[in-house]
C-alpha cells in the first residue's frame, strides 16, 4: 500500500515558498538484524546485504518480555504474553522492499511481521535534486524525517551524517557535503542512504505510549511500531534560512486586548559579519493588514517582532465578503474590537508571510504560515476555563490515532482531516490526542476547522535516570514542534502515572514531573498544563481525573467536589501527599492539593462496548470494554447517562469520553475501527449539545 500524499507538503502549516521538495516515501528496503552484526560487517559502508543468517537465538523474546512485564507495577492485571522468538536455528532474513512511512508490523508496509526485531536497517538511493544555479548559490540538501521510532543513525554512502533519538518528533540531516564527495569521486550526485534503527521491544524506560511490549495486543495496548512512521522528504534550502518552531520560531497571538502578534523568528545558518532583515506581513482573507521589519541582531540567531493585526475601520469596510461570512462583524465571539478571533465555531486565521532579506535587499527566504488570535484563562478561581474571555466547556473524546491497515500512521494526510470531521459530526469540540505526538497535518486541520486539542506525549512504563533524560528531551521537542497551533489548548506530559509508579513515596519521580511542568511553563506560559492526567497530581494547573465506573457510581462521585477530590482512583489519591524522611518526622516533600477554584475535568470515562454476537468471528474473543451495552440503543442510553453523571453535579467544566473509535481489541469506540458509526452521529450530537447547554445554563448570569 503506497502512502498517498497527493503532493501535500508534510508541514502545510509552515511552507517555504522558495524551497523545492520531493517525497522520499518510495524505494526503501529493510533488513532485520536480530544479532546486531550490521556494524561489525560494515553495512553502513558497504551497503545492506541481500540476506543475513542468524545462527541461534539466545534468550527468547518471550522470556525477556515476561521479565519486563513483571516489573510493570502500573498494570499488574495484565498477563505478559511475550514476543514470539522469531524462529529456531538457521533463520535467514532477506532484504525486502517496504512501503514507507508504514512500519513493518502493519499490512500496509508490505511486510506485516509481528515478531520482535530490535535492530532494523533501511536503505534507499538519493539523487541530488539541485540544478546548477542552486549548486552555485550554495543551497543545501536536507533529508527530513517526520518521525522515526526510536534511535536512528544515518550514513550517506558511508559518510556519517546524523543521529537522532526520540520516536515521535521530527529531525533532518544535511546530505550536501556527502553529495559533494560523491560528485567528486564518481561524477554523479547519487547517494546510498542507510539508516540503522534501534527500537527495543523490552526497554520499559523508552517512551512508547500505547505500543505493547508483546506481539499480541492486550487490554488497552496496541500493536508496536518500529522504524519510519511519518513521511520522509528531500528539500533544497538556502544556506541561510528561516527556521520553523522546532528551531525556535514562536508566533504568540494571545494578546487579544491589544491585537499584537509577538513573534520570535529563528534564523538558521546566519553568517558572521553579514546583516539580515526579517519582515512579517499579515493579511486576512486576502487583504493586507500590516507589515513590520527588524534587523537581525549581530549577536543572536533570532529576532523579535511585534505586529499589530487589528483592522482599521476602512480595512474592515474594504474586506472581501468572505470575511463577514466567516466572522460576522456583529458577533462578539468573532471579534475583539477590530481584531478577528479564533474559536471552534469561528476558526478565523491570519495569513502570515515571513521574509528574510540580505543587507542589499535581496530576498533570501520566505515562509507562508498563519496564526489564530485566542486567549486562554484558567486562574480566575471560579472553576472555569475561558476562551477569549468566555467560559468554555470542553466536550472532548479520546483519540488514539490508529488505523486498521496502517497502525499509528494515517493512510493519507486526508485521513487526519476525516477523523476531525467525524468527531465534530458527533458534537464534540475537541480531543485528547492520546499517548501520541500526531502527524503535524492533524494540527493543521484542527487549526483550519476549529477543533481543540490537548497536546500529549507517548509515555514509558518504568522510571530511572535514562527515562528522565529521554523523556525530557523528547517532550521539549514535541512542545516546540506544535507550539504555534491555536488549536492546542492544554499540554499533558504524563498520563496516569505511566513511568512513575511510586509517586506516593518517591521524591525523585515527583521532582521530574515538576521539572516537566516548569520547563513547559517557561517555554509556553499561555496554556494550562495537566501534569499527570488522571490521578496523583504533583504540580498542575488543572485537577483532572479518570473514572471508568458505570453511571450510577460516577454520578454519585461527581455530585460533590469533595466526592471528586476524595475519590480513590485505581487505589491512588487525587493529589500526592507529604513524604517523610527516614526519621518519620521531617517532611521531605510536602505534596500538593487542589487549588481552590481550579478547573476540574473528567479526562477519561465511559469506554462502553457492545456485547459481541454469539457467532463471534475467530480472533475476536479478546475484544473488551470497561462496561458493556447490549446493543446500539443501549449504548446510546449509557452514553447519555455517563455524560449527565459527569456534568449534573455542577463541578466539572469539561470531559473526555473514551473513545472515538475501536482500536484492535479495545472495542469501546463510538465508531468502529474502520470509522463506521455504531450509533447515529446525529443522536450522539444531540446528547453532547444537551450536556454543553446544561453546563452553560448553570453558570452565574453576568450583568
Amino acid at each position: 500500500m503506497a502512502y498517498s500524499s497527493k503532493g501535500v507538503y508534510p508541514r502545510p502549516d509552515f511552507v517555504h515558498s522558495n524551497h523545492r521538495w520531493t517525497p522520499l516515501n518510495e524505494g526503501w528496503s529493510i533488513l532485520f538484524d536480530d544479532e546486531d552484526v550490521g556494524l561489525v560487517e560494515a553495512w553502513h559502508i558497504n551497503g545492506i546485504p541481500e540476506k543475513v543468517s542468524v545462527a541461534s537465538p539466545t534468550e527468547s523474546g518471550s522470556e525477556r518480555a515476561e521479565v519486563q512485564a513483571q516489573k510493570l507495577a502500573a498494570f499488574p492485571e495484565l498477563k505478559a504474553q511475550g514476543f514470539r522468538a522469531p524462529g529456531e536455528q538457521g533463520r535467514v532474513y532477506s532484504k525486502r522492499p517496504i512501503n514507507v512511512p508504514f512500519v513493518f508490523q502493519t499490512p500496509a508496509s508490505g511486510i506485516h511481521d509481528k515478531d520482535a526485531h530490535e535492530i532494523l536497517w533501511y536503505e534507499r538511493t538519493v539523487t541530488d535534486p539541485r540544478v546548477d544555479t542552486e549548486i552555485k548559490a550554495g543551497d543545501r540538501v536536507l533529508v527530513r524525517f517526520g518521525a522515526v521510532d526510536y534511535d536512528v543513525t544515518i550514513w550517506a554512502s558511508g559518510y556519517p551524517i546524523g543521529r537522532h533519538t526520540g520516536g515521535h518528533v521530527p529531525f533532518d540531516v544535511d546530505v550536501t557535503d556527502a553529495l559533494s564527495n560523491t560528485w567528486k569521486s564518481t561524477g554523479k550526485g547519487e547517494l546510498n542512504l542507510i539508516l540503522r534503527i534501534r527500537d527495543s521491544p523490552h526497554d520499559l524506560t523508552q517512551p512508547r505510549g500505547k505500543q505493547y511490549w508483546a506481539p499480541q495486543p492486550e487490554s488497552i495496548f496496541y500493536t508496536p511500531s518500529s522504524g519510519i512512521w511519518q513521511p520522509v522528504w528531500l528539500e533544497v534550502v538556502p544556506s541561510v534560512r528561516i527556521g520553523n518552531s522546532s528551531a525556535g520560531t514562536i508566533l504568540r497571538s494571545n494578546n487579544i486586548s491589544e491585537g499584537l502578534l509577538d513573534a520570535t523568528v529563528a534564523i538558521i545558518g546566519r553568517r558572521a559579519g553579514h546583516e539580515y532583515t526579517v519582515e512579517i506581513e499579515g493579511s486576512l482573507h486576502g487583504s493586507h493588514i500590516a507589515k513590520e521589519a527588524e534587523r537581525l541582531p549581530s549577536d543572536k540567531d533570532h529576532v523579535s517582532i511585534s505586529l499589530g493585526l487589528s483592522l482599521r475601520d476602512e480595512q474592515k469596510k474594504q474586506a472581501p465578503p468572505s470575511l463577514a461570512q466567516a466572522a460576522p462583524y456583529d458577533d462578539t465571539d468573532c471579534w475583539r474590537g477590530n481584531l478577528a478571533l479564533w474559536s471552534p465555531d469561528h476558526p478565523t486565521l491570519y495569513d502570515l508571510s515571513i521574509r528574510l532579506y540580505r543587507s542589499d535587499g535581496n530576498l533570501v527566504d520566505e515562509v507562508q504560515t498563519y496564526t489564530g488570535f485566542r486567549h486562554l484563562e484558567w486562574t480566575r478561581g471560579d472553576s472555569a476555563i475561558r476562551l477569549n474571555g468566555k467560559p468554555l466547556f470542553q466536550a472532548f473524546v479520546l483519540d488514539q490515532g490508529y488505523w486498521p491497515e496502517t497502525g499509528i500512521t494515517p493512510p493519507s494526510p486526508e485521513s487526519l482531516r476525516t477523523d476531525i470531521e467525524l468527531t465534530k459530526k458527533m458534537g464534540f469540540n475537541g480531543c485528547r490526542k492520546h499517548q501520541k505526538v500526531e502527524d503535524p497535518v492533524f494540527f493543521y486541520w484542527a487549526d483550519k476547522l476549529g477543533f481543540l486539542v490537548w497536546g500529549e506525549m507517548a509515555n514509558a512504563y518504568s522510571f530511572d535516570e535514562d527515562y528522565a533524560e529521554r523523556f525530557s528531551q523528547e517532550w521539549l521537542e514535541a512542545v516546540k514542534r506544535d507550539i504555534n497551533h491555536p488549536s492546542i489548548v492544554t499540554w499533558t506530559p504524563v498520563n496516569g502515572i505511566w513511568a512513575y509508579p511510586n509517586l506516593k513515596e518517591d521524591v525523585h519521580q515527583r521532582n521530574h514531573i515538576r521539572s516537566l511542568y516548569y520547563m513547559t511553563k517557561t517555554l509556553d506560559p499561555t496554556r494550562p498544563i495537566n501534569d499527570n492526567c488522571g490521578w496523583e497530581h504533583v504540580c498542575t494547573d488543572l485537577s483532572t481525573f479518570h473514572d471508568y465506573t458505570d453511571h450510577p457510581k460516577l454520578s454519585e462521585t461527581c455530585a460533590t467536589l469533595e466526592g471528586i477530590l476524595s475519590n480513590k482512583l485505581a487505589g491512588r489519591d487525587f493529589f500526592v501527599g507529604p513524604v517523610l524522611r527516614s526519621d518519620g518526622k521531617t517532611v521531605a516533600d510536602s505534596g500538593t492539593k487542589h487549588r481552590e477554584g481550579a478547573p476540574v475535568i473528567c479526562t477519561e470515562f465511559g469506554g462502553v462496548n457492545i456485547a459481541p454476537a454469539e457467532d463471534l468471528e475467530e480472533g475476536r474473543e479478546r475484544d473488551w470494554g470497561y462496561t458493556t451495552a447490549s446493543d446500539p440503543k443501549d449504548l446510546l442510553k449509557r452514553f447519555e447517562a455517563l455524560l449527565r453523571a459527569v456534568v449534573t453535579g455542577g463541578h466539572i467544566c469539561g470531559l473526555v469520553y473514551t473513545q472515538l473509535y475501536d482500536v484492535e481489541q479495545e472495542v469501546n469506540g463510538l465508531y468502529s475501527f474502520d470509522r463506521r458509526e455504531k450509533i447515529a452521529a446525529a443522536d450522539v450530537k444531540k446528547v453532547v449539545n444537551a450536556v454543553k447547554e446544561q453546563y452553560y445554563s448553570s453558570l452565574p448570569k453576568g450583568p
